[in-house]
């Protein structure tokens, strides 16, 4: 932040697997980001990254297991309009519900349900390995190219203007939202090299 006190990343742990490779990729994108629990901290920040992997049920157990987290992630990001990326499963936690081993509720800050993918013949699930991000509408985080994608649970958004991307897997599936200033990757950036990095690098210095 030229002429001013540095930004706050906050990349938020809550026992993600992925939080480590997470903040290896912002580092080399050019970020500084504060890896922590401590809502007071996620209040106040001017950028906020939430990491994922595994089930629905247990990141969004996670989540809320940390007293006054949600409640400080509403306060920065809906309340003052900071910044926003989920990756993977905390792509998936911005929607209202989950469907893994029953239901569980989601943040519900982008209309829509997380399922299991069901596609067509020939296609594996897990959908693993590197597909297309091919654009919906324009963003200024999202561009055409190729990322590494890791996940079993497809977000099936309720409004169609929320997805900002799909890949192709067995038929045409979400592989970005966004609304204002949030944005939700199902890809993984710290896997995706290049595209990536370049993605992360984006998002430091989107202004929304």
């Amino acid at each position: 932040m030229p002429g001013g006190l540095a930004e706050t990343i906050a990349l938020i742990d809550y026992g993600a697997g992925n939080l480590r490779s997470v903040e290896n990729a912002l580092r080399a994108a050019g970020g500084e980001p504060t890896v922590t629990a401590d809502p007071e901290r996620v209040a106040r920040a001017d950028r906020i990254v939430l990491p994922g992997v595994g089930a629905f049920g247990a990141c969004m157990g996670g989540l809320t297991a940390i007293p006054g987290m949600v409640a400080a992630m509403e306060t920065a990001v809906r309340g003052r309009g900071v910044p926003f990326l989920g990756v993977c499963v905390g792509m998936q936690l911005l929607a209202d519900a989950g469907h893994e081993h029953g239901r569980t509720p989601g943040l519900g800050w982008i209309g829509g349900d997380v399922r299991l993918m069901t596609p067509g013949p020939g296609h594996k699930v897990p959908h693993m390995g590197w597909n297309d991000v091919v654009p919906t509408r324009d963003h200024p985080l999202i561009v055409p190219g190729e990322a590494y994608y890791l996940h079993s649970y497809v977000f099936d958004v309720a409004d169609p203007v929320d997805r900002l991307a799909t890949t192709d897997h067995g038929g045409p599936i979400t592989g970005a939202v966004g609304r204002d200033n949030i944005v939700g990757v199902q890809f993984h950036p710290e896997k995706s090299q290049a595209y990536g990095l370049e993605l992360l690098a984006r998002f430091l210095a989107w202004k929304p």
